[in-house]
């Protein structure tokens, strides 16, 4: 997949099959676009192209509250719009300046003016330019003056509800990774660099790679434990996950740490990565230390049995 800045010299695109959204998750909702995106584009012998924001619009506009958690870091999106066969990536640049263009406008002056495409797939709820006035109606409108092929995708439904990027947050806010993972079509996943802990882990026999999470506004799952594969060094791992405070410890503070299942190397500095399978339990205190290990070793044993229901490919 080639990449572009807007301030980068755009090509000559042969016959472009364009879609436009920020596309935080790359869910299953996104992938129906993307899969007529890329049908159309095998019709016509033409090429795929993805334009996107960075940053993320509800990381500019005050209008939309409390800026927005993203489900994957941006080099995460763009790995997983490669990896779907998108042609072309476009990268705006997203600003308050840039939130005031007009919707016509930016139909005129980046989609035909730019890009030259002749059909632009959308979502079933997407808008267009300034205050998201640019629906759909109004955008067909205006595409048969302009000879562009406007092609709604409808919604995509699963367990009776809509697939979206606010479905999946909630989810994960509340500890749901199935279902997460479920509307995602891959795992939940975070990125990051070992760092040292406290080494208590080490003294329970239960010890830790505790990671920094590559990405600040990563949207981090609730609190718990979980069942997790590990990635390190392109091998794969079972291992089971704490997010939280570790509450039976004494001045505790939030940490994302992961116990690696038959795993005995010093990896600090090191980049690893962690899906989430399962949600095991709540994070709870316990009187003594002893009391949590115990409860550690009966959470290993389910976390392992769990992962060879799942069939995940770790050697257990």
């Amino acid at each position: 997949m080639e990449i572009y800045r807007y301030s980068d010299h755009l090509p000559a695109f042969n016959k472009p099959v364009v879609t436009v959204g920020t596309f935080d998750g790359v869910h299953l909702g996104h992938r129906r676009i993307i899969d007529r995106l890329k049908e159309i584009a095998r019709q016509i012998q033409g090429e795929t192209i993805v334009i996107t924001f960075e940053p993320h619009p509800r990381l500019v506009l005050a209008q939309y509250g409390t800026p927005v958690k993203l489900i994957n870091s941006t080099y995460r999106k763009y790995q997983l719009l490669s990896d779907l066969g998108i042609d072309h990536l476009i990268i705006l640049p997203f600003s308050v300046e840039f939130s005031m263009t007009p919707w016509e406008v930016f139909i005129r002056e980046y989609i035909i003016n730019q890009i030259h495409t002749s059909y632009l797939v959308v979502g079933y709820d997407h808008r267009f330019g300034h205050d998201r006035q640019g629906d759909r109606s109004k955008l067909q409108a205006f595409a048969h003056e302009l000879g562009l092929n406007i092609e709604e995708v409808p919604p995509l439904f699963i367990e009776g509800q809509v697939v979206s990027s606010t479905r999946i947050r909630n989810a994960l806010h509340a500890g749901n990774i199935r279902l997460a993972n479920l509307l995602l079509g891959y795992e939940y996943s975070i990125s990051g660099k070992v760092i040292r802990g406290n080494r208590l882990g080490h003294r329970l026999g239960f010890p830790t790679a505790n990671i920094l999470a590559d990405d600040s506004l990563a949207l981090i799952a609730a609190n718990g434990v979980y069942v997790s594969r590990v990635e390190y060094k392109g091998k794969i791992y079972g291992g089971m996950s704490n997010i939280g405070i570790r509450p039976t410890i004494a001045h505790h503070s939030f940490a994302i740490e992961v116990h690696i299942f038959d795993f005995n190397e010093e990896i600090y500095d090191e980049m690893i990565n962690i899906s989430f399978i399962d949600r095991l339990r709540d994070e709870i205190r316990f009187d003594s230390l002893d009391q949590l290990k115990d409860q550690l070793q009966e959470d290993r044993i389910l976390a392992r049995k769990i992962l060879q229901e799942v069939g995940y490919g770790v050697d257990l």
